[in-house]
C-alpha cells in the first residue's frame, strides 16, 4: 500500500500549482487522456494544445499524475500568446513497439514557438527493445529522439527527466535562446545513439545543473552553436562533452564561443573532446573554454581528434579543413584510464593553434601520464602534469 506521504506531496504541489496559476489551464484529462499506460492520449494532448496556443491569455497544458500513452506528436506555433507552457507531473510513455514511432525523427517535438516553457516531468521512450535491435540486426528504424526544440526561441527546460530514448534524448535544433535547468537523463551504458542534449546551428544557449547517464556524448554540440555555457553537469556513463564531430560537409557553419565549466566525469569514454572528420571542410572551432572539471577513471580526459573516419569510408587519405584555434583548458584534474590522458591529433593541413592549458593535472594507475601531440601549438602555464608537448 502507497505510503500517505509520498500521495499527499505531490497532490499539494498540484493544489499549489492550479491556486497560483495565472494562465488558462488544459488538463489533458479533460479532452480523453487516461493514466493507464494503454489509453493512446495523443489527440487529447494535441487538442489541449491547439486550444492553449489559440488563447490570447498566457496558458497551461497540464500533464497529471499517471502514465500517458503517447505516439510521435508535434505541437506547433505560433501561438497567440507569448507565455505557453507544458507542466507535466506524470510520465508521458511511448508505444512498447518501436516501429509506432522509430521512423519519426522525434516523439514530442515543439516548432516555431516563442515562450514556451516545458517543466518537470518524465519522459519514456522505451527505447531498449530498438537498442537491442540496433546491436543484433540491420533492418532496424533509426529511432526517435524523445524531445526535440526546432525554429523557436526564449524557450526554458527545467526539472524534466528523460529516460531510454531510442535516440538523442534532447535535441535543440535552429533555436534561441533557450534554458536548460535540473534536467536528468537515464539510458544504458551500452546504448547506441542516445546522446544526451545535442544542440545544433543555435545560439545563446545554457545547460544547467544536470546529470546525464547514457551510451553516448552526454552533450553533443553540432555546426552553427554558438554561445552555449554549460555548468554544473555531471558525465558518466557515456562518451564525455564533445564539440563534433564536425566537417562531414564541405559547407558548414562553425562552432564558437562555448564554455564548459564545473564538470564531472565518471569512468567515461572521454572527458572533454573536439572531433572533425578528416576530409575537407570550410568549418571551425574557435573559442573555446574548458574549465573546473575532475575526470574519474576517464579513458580519454582530453582529447582533439581531427582524423574521424568511422569505417574507413569517403575519407581515407584525406585530412581535415576544420580550422581549431583558441581553445584553453584549465584547472582539469583527476584520472585517466589510459596513459594518454591528453591526446592532440589535429589536421596537417589546419594544424591546431592557440591551444592553452593550465594547471592540468592528470594521472594514470597512480602515476604520471602521458600527453601525445600531432600538428598542435600552443602554450602551458603553471602546474601541467603530463608534461605539455605543445610546439
Amino acid at each position: 500500500m502507497p505510503n500517505l506521504a509520498t500521495l499527499i506531496l505531490p497532490l499539494t504541489l498540484i493544489v499549489v500549482f492550479l491556486a497560483q496559476s495565472s494562465a488558462n489551464v488544459f488538463n489533458i484529462m479533460h479532452f480523453g487522456a487516461r493514466p493507464d499506460a494503454i489509453t493512446d492520449s495523443s489527440a487529447a494532448l494535441l487538442e489541449a494544445w491547439s486550444l492553449a496556443c489559440a488563447s490570447a491569455m498566457p496558458s497551461t497544458v497540464f500533464v497529471p499524475p499517471g502514465r500517458f500513452l503517447l505516439r510521435n506528436v508535434l505541437l506547433q506555433g505560433p501561438c497567440r500568446n507569448p507565455a505557453m507552457a507544458v507542466r507535466i507531473f506524470g510520465t508521458l510513455l511511448a508505444p512498447a513497439d518501436y516501429n509506432a514511432i522509430g521512423d519519426k525523427g522525434t516523439w514530442l517535438h515543439f516548432e516555431g514557438l516563442d515562450g514556451l516553457s516545458v517543466l518537470g516531468g518524465t519522459i519514456d521512450g522505451r527505447g531498449a527493445a530498438l537498442w537491442d535491435c540496433k546491436k543484433t540486426r540491420r533492418n532496424c528504424p533509426s529511432g526517435a529522439t524523445n524531445l526535440g526544440v526546432t525554429k523557436s526561441k526564449n524557450v526554458m527546460i527545467a526539472g524534466v527527466t528523460s529516460l531510454n530514448s531510442q535516440m538523442f534524448h534532447i535535441v535543440i535544433h535552429s533555436s534561441d535562446g533557450v534554458r536548460l535547468r535540473g534536467i536528468s537523463v537515464e539510458a544504458a551504458g551500452d546504448s547506441p545513439n542516445t546522446d544526451g542534449i545535442h544542440v545544433q546551428l543555435s545560439g545563446d544557449v545554457s545547460i544547467f545543473n544536470t546529470r546525464i547517464g547514457t551510451g553516448d556524448d552526454c552533450i553533443s554540440i553540432g555546426p552553427g552553436t554558438d554561445r552555449l555555457f554549460i555548468h554544473n553537469v555531471a558525465c558518466g556513463p557515456g562518451h564525455g562533452i564533445s564539440i563534433g564531430s564536425l566537417g562531414k560537409s564541405y559547407e558548414e557553419p562553425g562552432v564558437q564561443n562555448i564554455t564548459v565549466e564545473n564538470v564531472a566525469f565518471k569512468e567515461t569514454q572521454n572527458g572533454v573532446r573536439i572531433k572533425t572528420w578528416g576530409r575537407p571542410s570550410r568549418g571551425f572551432v574557435r573559442g573555446v573554454v574548458f574549465h573546473h572539471a575532475t575526470m574519474s577513471d576517464v579513458r580519454y580526459p582530453i582529447v582533439i581528434d581531427q582524423n574521424y573516419c568511422p569505417d574507413n569510408r569517403n575519407c581515407p587519405g584525406q585530412v581535415s579543413g576544420v580550422k581549431i584555434s583558441d581553445v584553453r583548458y584549465e584547472d582539469i584534474r583527476g584520472t585517466s584510464a589510459s596513459e594518454v590522458a591528453v591526446k592532440f591529433d589535429c589536421s596537417k593541413a589546419n594544424p591546431c593553434e592557440g591551444i592553452e592549458m593550465e594547471n592540468v593535472n592528470l594521472s594514470y594507475m597512480n602515476r604520471p601520464a602521458r600527453a601525445s601531440c600531432s600538428n598542435a601549438a600552443g602554450s602551458a602555464s603553471g602546474l601541467i602534469n603530463p608534461t605539455s608537448c605543445l610546439d
